[in-house]
C-alpha cells in the first residue's frame, strides 16, 4: 500500500479530527493543514508537528489525498480546486449547496481520474455496521436527530446540516425512487430552518418520516426501521440497538424474539479515512461516492422545496406548531 501525503483544508471543530486521524493512521502521513485563519492553522500544524498554510494552493502543491473540511459554504470551490489540480478528495457532508455544484463535482472527479468521497459519517458509526445485514427491504423508516443550537452549522439549514446523515441512510436502504416528499420546517434561533420535518414516500411503498433539530433542549440521534417479520431500533449515541423477530412454530401462535446488540467505541470517522485511504490505494469505489453525495443532496433539495411549499401556506406560526409538535412525538 502506498503511503499517502494528505491535508486538510479547514481546521475547525471537526476538521482537527481529520488531522489527527491522518497523523496517526497507517497509509497516510499528515503533511500539513490549510485554513483562512492563521492562527488556528499554526495551532493544529504545530500540534501535530507539520506545516501550514493559508492559501489552499500552496497545499495542494505537497499532498496525494486531501479532507475538505471547511464550512458548508466553501465545500464546493474548495473540493473543484481540488479535483482540478488532480488530487483524490474527501469532502464533508453535504457534498455541496446546490444540486448543480454536487453535479459539477462528480464529472470533474470523472475526468480528472480522482477519487471523491463524501463525509457521511454515519454510514461508519460501528451499530451501523452491524446492523446493516438485518436490513432488507424496509416498510417504514423513522429518524430523530435532535440537538442544541451552537453557531457551528448555521451557514446552512438544519436539513444540510444535520438531517442529511439520516437522508443519505435512509437512501443506503434502496428504498427505489422518491415518489412524493411533504415537509414543515421553520428557523427559531439562526436565519436559516432551525427544526424540520419530512415524510417521504418512495414508489417501492416504503415510507420515511425525517425529524431534525438544532434547537433541541435533548441530543438523539435515532433511527427506527419496520420491516416485514422485522423491526430494527438504533441509537447512535449509545451505540446500541434492539432487534425484534417475529417467530411462530408449526402450529403454534406468532411470538417476539427480541435480542440486544451492543457496537464498539472506535470512532466512525476514524474508520470513514481509513476506508478512503483504502479506496485511493485500491482504486475501489469508496463506501460514500460522490454519486450518493449527490443523491443525498438532491434529496435534501426536495425535501427545502417542500418546505418553502409548506411556509408559503402557512403562517410562521402554524409552521412552528406543526415542526415542533412532530419533533415531540
Amino acid at each position: 500500500m502506498k503511503q499517502l501525503r494528505a491535508g486538510v483544508i479547514g481546521v475547525g471543530h471537526l476538521g482537527q479530527h481529520h488531522a489527527r486521524h491522518y497523523a496517526t493512521l497507517p497509509g497516510a502521513t499528515l503533511v500539513g493543514v490549510c485554513d483562512a485563519s492563521p492562527t488556528r492553522a499554526k495551532l493544529i500544524a504545530d500540534r501535530h508537528g507539520v506545516q501550514f498554510w493559508t492559501d489552499l494552493d500552496d497545499l495542494l502543491k505537497q499532498v496525494d489525498i486531501v479532507s475538505v473540511a471547511a464550512p458548508t459554504s466553501a465545500h464546493f470551490s474548495a473540493t473543484k480546486a481540488c479535483l482540478e489540480a488532480g488530487k483524490h478528495v474527501l469532502v464533508e457532508k453535504p457534498i455541496a449547496v446546490t444540486s448543480a455544484e454536487a453535479r459539477e463535482l462528480v464529472e470533474l472527479a470523472a475526468r480528472r481520474g480522482c477519487l471523491l468521497q463524501v463525509g457521511h459519517s454515519e454510514r461508519f458509526n460501528p451499530i451501523m455496521q452491524r446492523m446493516r445485514p438485518f436490513i432488507e427491504r424496509p416498510a417504514f423508516i423513522e429518524c430523530h436527530r435532535l440537538s442544541a443550537f451552537g453557531e457551528r452549522g448555521t451557514d446552512v439549514d438544519v436539513v444540510l446540516d444535520l438531517m442529511i446523515h439520516d437522508l443519505d441512510l435512509v437512501l443506503s436502504f434502496n428504498p427505489g425512487p422518491v415518489e412524493e416528499v411533504r415537509a414543515a420546517g421553520v428557523p427559531v434561533l439562526s436565519s436559516n430552518i432551525d427544526i424540520a420535518n419530512a415524510r417521504i414516500a418512495f414508489a417501492s411503498g416504503c415510507v420515511a418520516n425525517v425529524t431534525a433539530s438544532r434547537v433541541s433542549t435533548n441530543k438523539m440521534r435515532r433511527l427506527r426501521v419496520f420491516q416485514r417479520d422485522r423491526y430494527v431500533s438504533i441509537d447512535f449515541q449509545t451505540r446500541q440497538a434492539v432487534v425484534s423477530r417475529r417467530v411462530q412454530a408449526a402450529g403454534a401462535k406468532p411470538t417476539i424474539d427480541i435480542e440486544s446488540y451492543q457496537a464498539g467505541d472506535e470512532e466512525p470517522l476514524r474508520l470513514e479515512l481509513d476506508s478512503f485511504i483504502h479506496a485511493v490505494n485500491t482504486g475501489t469505489r469508496p463506501v460514500v461516492s460522490g454519486e450518493d453525495g449527490e443523491a443525498a443532496l438532491n434529496l435534501a433539495t426536495l425535501v427545502l422545496e417542500a418546505i418553502g411549499r409548506f411556509t408559503q401556506r402557512h403562517s410562521a406560526d402554524e409552521a412552528a406548531a406543526v415542526a415542533f409538535g412532530r419533533e415531540n412525538v
